[in-house]
Order: structure tokens, then C-alpha cells, then sequence
């Protein structure tokens, strides 16, 4: 395919994940085409978007002719979140789509999104293009006071000594031997 592309030509393939960090020959190739500065960008896709794979894609995007500002770079985007879920396949919505155009033609970093990332830092992860090396996609924690649980939970406890004294006091009275 990027063969038959004329020397300002860009084209979007569709690519299951493995393409992005398999090695032996897919590697190589993979690594030839970024030294070529060939891939613009990676954009990861929710899973069971196509009939049949219920596997997460990428599209990989491929420019032979990208702007100055992008040579040595590829732009990754994490669009795995943001889709419409369906019965039997899930959809990217009007508003997905325009965010993932948005963001790819605004070459920005998106915090937990979006970023263009330096072929330096794709050559010191062996080529690896797994979105998730370079865009941090790992929810925040919830940050649990300690203290006010436990004291949530001393209070609980005598709540329920009460109620337990309350329910023992009304069998007493029914004549249950407690």
C-alpha cells in the first residue's frame, strides 16, 4: 500500500493492536517504516467496532509527505473510551469521531488522550508503538481517608450494639431466652 501512494500521499489503515509491538518480521517492518519517518499517527479504537472482531484496532496512519512540524514524530491518541456501545457492535458516535479529527489535526498533547511522540523515544522502546507505552490511560485512584473510615466504622459498631440491644430487649418480651 505505501508503494502505490504518490509522494504527498497519506492513507489510514486498520490494524488489530499486535500489529503495533509483534516482532520478527512485522517488526522489522514496522521498524523500517518509522525510520523512514513514514507513520504519522496511531489511533487506537474501542473494541468490537467491526462485525466479527471483537478485538480493539488502530488506525494506522501513514503520510509520505508529513508537515515540518511533524517529521520525527508520531501523534498517538487513546480513542479506545469514548464510543457508543451496542448490542452486538459498538459504534463511534458523531461526537467520537469529531473528537478524534480534532485532536489529530490539532497535533496537541492531551493529558490521558493525545500526544506526539519523538522517534527517539519509539527507537528506545525497540519500536514498540502499544499506545499505552506512551499515552497514560490508567485511571486515578480514589484517595481513601483512613481515619474517617475507621471512625465510620466505631460508629457503625454502636449503632448496631443498640440495635442489638433493642432487638434482645423485644424477644425478651415475646419470651425468648437470649
Amino acid at each position: 500500500m505505501i508503494a502505490t501512494l504518490n509522494p504527498t500521499g497519506r492513507m489510514g489503515v486498520v490494524l488489530p493492536h499486535g500489529a503495533l509491538f509483534r516482532g520478527g518480521a512485522e517488526g522489522k517492518i514496522r521498524q523500517g517504516i518509522l525510520e523512514e519517518d513514514l507513520v504519522e499517527a496511531v489511533i487506537g479504537l474501542p473494541s468490537n467496532l467491526f462485525y466479527g472482531a471483537g478485538i480493539p484496532a488502530c488506525l494506522f496512519i501513514i503520510s509520505k509527505k508529513k508537515p515540518k512540524e511533524h517529521k520525527g514524530k508520531v501523534y498517538f491518541l487513546y480513542g479506545a473510551n469514548d464510543y457508543l456501545e451496542g448490542k452486538n457492535q459498538n459504534k463511534l458516535r458523531e461526537q467520537d469521531i469529531r473528537k478524534i479529527v480534532d485532536a489529530y489535526c490539532g497535533y496537541k498533547a492531551i493529558d490521558k488522550y493525545c500526544r506526539p511522540v519523538a522517534l527517539d523515544e519509539i527507537r528506545s522502546n525497540d519500536y514498540n508503538l502499544n499506545i499505552a507505552r506512551y499515552i497514560d490511560v490508567t485511571e486515578e485512584e480514589e484517595v481513601i481517608d483512613v481515619q474517617s473510615v475507621i471512625n465510620e466504622l466505631k460508629e457503625l459498631k454502636k449503632k448496631r450494639s443498640v440495635t442489638e440491644g433493642k432487638m434482645h430487649q423485644f424477644l425478651k418480651e415475646l419470651g425468648y431466652k437470649i
